[in-house]
Parts: C-alpha cells; structure tokens; sequence
C-alpha cells in the first residue's frame, strides 16, 4: 500500500474519471494489429503539449492515451492504481513513490537546468534571504517529498538553517495559487507553470534550483504490470525515443514551443516564454552518474526525516527501454 501520499491523492474513482477524460492520441498515431495502447501520465499538460507541437508521434505503431494530473503524487496514485503506464515528475516526487511502496521502475532520466523551481516570497514579506526564512511558514506545492521541498531542505541547509527552522504547510499547486494571489501565503515553494505565474502575481524569486541547488534530473517511470507486457515494453521504447526527440524540438523552437502552451493551456505568453525555457531540454539514459547524483537527493531527504524508508536509486532503475 502507497503510503504519505495518499492522503494528498485522488480516490480511485476520481482517477479513473480523470484518466478516461484524458486526450487520445490515435487521430495522429497509426494502428498495429496488435492495437498496443499506452496510457501515458502527464502533469499539467507538459508532455502533450510538447508532443503535439513537435508531432513526434507520427508514425509511431500504437495508440497514445493521456492521463492528466495536477502533481504528481496523484499520478503515482494512478499508476499504483492501474490507471496510468507510466509517471513524469522531478527526482524526489518519484523517490517518495518508491519509498511509498509504488509499483514502478525508473526508466529514462530527463535533464533541465533547475529553474524550473523555486521559492516564490510576496514583495514586503520581509524575507530578503534564505536566512529570513527562520520561524517563518513556507507553503510546499504539492505534496510532502516534491522538488519544492527538496529545494527548500538544500537551501536551508547550505545558509546554516535546520529544516525544523521554518513551519511546513503542503497544499496542492491550484489551492496554494489562489492563496498567494489573495496574499493569505507569503512563501511558496513551487514549480513550473505554477511558479511563472506567482511570479506574474506579483511574486519575487527569492532562490531558484539553478547551480546544483537541485539536482536537474526528473524521471520517467513505467509501472511494473506495464513493463511485463512485452507489447507495451517495445512502444514505451520508442515511446522514449520520440519524446527525447520532442524535446530536442523544445530546446531549438522556444518561440513554437511557447505558442503551443498558451494554445494548449491557455497561458499568459510571457508565462508561457518563461516555461519554454525552463523546460527539460533531454531524454537521457539512466546512467551511474544520474543514480549518484539523485542519491544524493534521497540521502539528504532521508536525513530529515521526508524520505522514510531511504531510496537505492540504482535498483529503482530499469535501464534496458533506454541505452
């Protein structure tokens, strides 16, 4: 049984709801005889957005069906559930998974340079530096074990604070959102979209991931039922290999790739302009260098007491869909 996170899930209806109400893919997919078909989960839209706009699947022997979520705990709740194939989220999302007891096997590593998360402070706050976090409530999106907090727990740590220092609150990205807009949150630690747009808000970026703060990494999981399917191995092998391509795209079409999300999700362009280019620009295989590095990560929150049990990221890792 999952547990920590299920108290900030869906219940397995809902899921289910969600994931049939997800985008299918097959108008821009060929069939096989086999009719293989991958439900692939995503969070805010991320992947099918770049998918659609670099038309990376075209060709490709199988169906597409997306499960869509607004973090990713509930997306492991899913793939716990059967309800998705696979799992998208930043290194310690997927670690706190593991640790919960999650079904599923790292395989393939997605590589950006940290901006993507940050903490977000409301200008007259107060807090001008890491260090005038102390005895101050820091709002974590989404979930406890988030790339959020992990960001948080480094910085504390390398400006001399404890974590016990600043009062934790967790609070799913869309609630913690229109609190900091309202001005009822004075601190949040976030990501992505979600980031961009407290920026937007009025927000002030006190310390992002870049330079090491967060290990860069993410990492695409494929559930253990759908790993044992040899059909769905095969296309979540491809399946790999079109979205490292997708993201290539990305890296070299940011003007493009910010047109389709505020397309697709209906962004303010200059949030868009700001998620473009914070996006995972790789599709990497996970490597010993990758391990070590995320086991860093694991250690760290392990220490504090966020990651119980500990994580062996090498064993986590099915390295044979990626060479």
């Amino acid at each position: 049984m999952i547990r920590r996170i299920a108290a900030a899930t869906l219940s397995l209806t809902a899921l289910l709801a969600l994931t049939g109400c997800g985008a299918d893919s097959s108008a821009d997919t060929a069939k096989s005889q086999d009719d293989v078909t991958l439900t692939i989960g995503d969070q805010a839209k991320t992947l099918q957005t770049i998918i659609a706009a670099s038309g990376a699947l075209k060709g490709a022997e199988y169906r597409v069906k997306w499960a869509e979520f607004e973090g990713a705990a509930p997306l492991y709740q899913a793939v716990q559930a059967g309800a998705a194939d696979t799992a998208y989220s930043a290194d310690l999302p997927a670690l706190q998974a593991l640790s919960g007891g999650v079904g599923f096997k790292t395989v393939a590593a997605l590589q950006n340079d940290g901006r993507h998360v940050g903490i977000v402070v409301r200008k007259g706050s107060g807090v001008n530096s890491v260090k005038d976090l102390k005895g101050k409530k820091v709002v974590v999106s989404s979930a406890k074990g988030s790339i959020s907090e992990y960001l948080l727990a480094n910085v504390l740590q390398q400006n001399g604070l404890k974590y016990s220092d600043v009062k934790v609150q967790y609070l799913l990205p869309t609630d913690a959102q229109a609190a900091f807009s309202s001005g009822k949150i004075q601190v949040w630690a976030t990501f992505g979209v979600y980031q961009a747009v407290g920026l937007q808000q009025g927000g002030k970026l006190l310390v992002d991931g870049a330079d090491g703060r967060v290990s860069g990494y993410g990492f695409l999981g494929a559930s253990d039922k759908a790993l044992a399917d040899s059909a769905k191995r095969t296309a979540l092998s491809d399946f790999l290999k079109r979205l490292g391509t997708a993201l290539t795209w990305t890296s070299t079409h940011k003007d493009a790739y910010a047109a389709a999300i505020v397309q697709r999700n209906g962004a303010d362009p200059a949030v868009a302009k700001t998620l473009a280019s914070a996006a995972y620009s790789k599709v990497l295989p996970i490597t010993s260098e990758v391990n070590g590095t995320v086991q860093d990560v694991a250690d760290l929150m392990h220490g504090i007491g966020v990651l119980d049990p500990n994580v062996d990221v090498a064993r986590s890792a099915d390295t044979s869909l990626l060479k």
